[in-house]
């Protein structure tokens, strides 16, 4: 693999060479067009994230300050299980599955922070916060009564369809608490959390149902038998979410889901 990396190396700064030598000898012969300083200068390398191959920084996609060869490669999951079209936002409520466990559920969630207000410019900020341990307890009542939780989830898909990642796919998210799947109890061992912003009481948006419909397709390259239920299902005492407006069957269209996925139907519940 290093010898691969430094022919590539090589023949970029070989190509860049050439490419200055023909540039002198154009000024050569035309004085009146100086050479450039970005000329004189090599162009900065980057290495894709998921892929690891080098290239110049003008020929990179770039999302969040991460750099990749392709819009392939951006909208992909890498090596590590994480999604290059989303935003990291690393959460340290997580730890490992047990051993040679691969996630075969998807729970689907709401959250809103404070309850019921997610349509503040603030809001988003305020889960992303809270998945990381950093909401500040004293900015509402309702933080000071959840500051001692320790949560994540893998995903959580904004109003507007934003898309945030909090702990890689291999790992284990704290999202589903006590719950059981088919007779198996903790189902955080065995799934990956989807929240989406929202409450029990609106509509979920276009651009959540897109983003989450993208994100399954994804997900399903690498986990190729994933099942769908909600917090509800598996946690039928405790939860009520995703809630009666999350529209399950146009979640199955969306995402080109078959019904042997959804254990639980695809009734509003």
């Amino acid at each position: 693999m290093i010898k691969w990396l430094l022919l590539i190396a090589i023949g970029y700064f070989f190509y860049r060479w050439l490419k200055l030598q023909k540039q002198a000898k154009e000024n050569v012969n035309n004085p009146s067009k100086p050479m450039s300083d970005k000329a004189l200068d090599s162009e900065p390398v980057v290495q894709c994230q998921s892929c690891q191959v080098h290239l110049p920084r003008s020929e990179a996609q770039i999302y969040d300050s991460r750099f990749y060869c392709s819009q392939e490669h951006l909208k992909s999951m890498d090596e590590q299980g994480w999604l290059g079209n989303a935003h990291w936002r690393l959460s340290p409520n997580q730890d490992d599955r047990p051993e040679e466990v691969r996630p075969d559920l998807v729970v689907i969630h709401h959250i809103s922070l404070p309850p019921g207000e997610f349509k503040s410019g603030e809001a988003t900020q305020y889960v992303v916060d809270f998945f990381q341990n950093k909401l500040n307890p004293n900015e509402h009542p309702y933080f000071a009564q959840i500051a001692d939780q320790k949560v994540s989830s893998h995903f959580l898909i904004s109003r507007s369809g934003e898309l945030f990642q909090f702990v890689s796919i291999q790992k284990k998210a704290w999202h589903a608490g006590v719950s059981f799947f088919k007779g198996r109890e903790k189902c955080n061992d065995f799934s990956i959390g989807i929240e989406l912003e929202g409450d029990g009481d609106t509509q979920f948006e276009q651009a959540q149902y897109e983003t989450l419909a993208n994100l399954v397709r994804e997900l399903a390259v690498r986990y190729q038998h994933l099942q769908f239920a909600g917090h509800s299902d598996i946690a039928p005492t405790r939860k009520t979410d995703p809630g009666i407006f999350f529209d399950w069957k146009r979640f199955q269209n969306d995402a080109g889901i078959s019904s042997d996925r959804l254990p639980y139907g695809i009734a509003k519940r």
